[in-house]
């Protein structure tokens, strides 16, 4: 039996918001080598301050500078860092009470070794240089009982954008190890579900709707009909075409389970449902294990499909 198909994945993308009035202060006052917090309606100073109390769910309004400098207040000793993680040595993850402060804020304590570190240390702020108005801005802390570097003049921050990446290694479940291996040979292969019959592309290992596993192979032909579908207008990051272009759901003769793919090749204001469609295949030689062997669909060119026949399958 052949080793299950396997491979290295990488996803990420931008996340862009604005900051709001809060979140805005707390960035901007980083960029200029200040923290801020906010007082609460009990009275405590919260760091990183929070928009509204987490007593009375009040919005709070009322912005405190405190110091770079404070005290341990607890601590976890890092041997080995992670991707990501601010120090590409070993370092502490600590909650460090800021003076000023009431509540502790988490970041990285270079401390060189864990015998240097303990609850009650005093730290205080390592700035990066080139600061953009982030938490990243406070590159880590440092042990020391002296004062905290002059604040400087920074523009304001209102609009944040922050890179989100996942590294894994996903491995095929016995379902789609024959479905991706089908791509390879250019076959369309979905799995039915033997209590009611629906056919499911991509297959699923259990059908939805009764519970139980989908064990009968089905190859479908690549012609299906548009069930629905959205005219994209929007750019975005990693965009294929640029827009107006259609994403179409199209249900594959004999399947039961539309799914989404591009089609080109017509006006988006031609685009119909019920439109009959047919896949376009890469070259033979670009083939791997992926749905992107279909490079999009296309009008068959035949009749549409009447309602009735894809009226149960939006």
């Amino acid at each position: 039996m052949p080793r299950p198909l396997s491979a290295p994945l990488d996803v990420g993308f931008d996340y862009t918001r604005s900051t709001g009035p809060t979140l805005g202060r707390f960035l901007s006052d980083l960029r200029r080598r200040k923290v801020t917090g906010i007082r609460g309606a009990d009275g405590r100073v919260h760091v990183p301050p929070l928009e509204y109390d987490p007593v009375t769910a009040q919005r709070l309004t009322e912005f405190v500078d405190v110091a770079s400098t404070g005290v341990v207040r607890g601590w976890s000793w890092i041997p080995e860092p992670l991707e990501g993680q601010p120090l590409d040595r070993p370092f502490a993850w600590a909650l460090i009470q800021l003076d000023g402060a009431d509540t502790s804020l988490l970041h990285a304590v270079d401390a060189g070794s864990p015998d240097r570190i303990s609850t009650g240390a005093r730290v205080r702020v390592r700035w990066r240089g080139d600061r953009v108005g982030a938490i990243t801005d406070i590159e880590c802390f440092e042990l020391s009982d002296g004062p905290g570097d002059e604040p400087v003049e920074a523009d304001d921050v209102t609009m944040v954008t922050t890179p989100v990446h996942l590294h894994y290694t996903h491995t095929a479940s016995p379902t789609e190890d024959p479905f991706l291996r089908g791509l390879m040979e250019g076959r369309l292969l979905a799995q039915r579900c033997p209590a009611c019959e629906k056919v499911y592309f991509p297959p699923r290992p259990a059908c939805p709707t009764d519970g139980v596993p989908t064990t009968d192979a089905v190859e479908l032909s690549d012609r299906g009909t548009i069930t629905t579908f959205c005219v994209v207008n929007v750019p975005f990051l990693g965009q294929r075409i640029p827009p107006p272009y259609v994403s179409a759901y199209v249900l594959l003769d004999g399947a039961d389970i539309p799914f989404l793919h591009l089609l080109l090749g017509v006006a988006p204001e031609d685009v119909r449902m019920g439109m009959r469609v047919e896949a376009v295949w890469k070259p033979r030689e670009e083939w791997g294990p992926t749905m992107q062997n279909i490079d999009h669909f296309k009008p068959s060119g035949e009749p549409d499909a009447p309602f009735d026949s894809y009226s149960q399958h939006l």
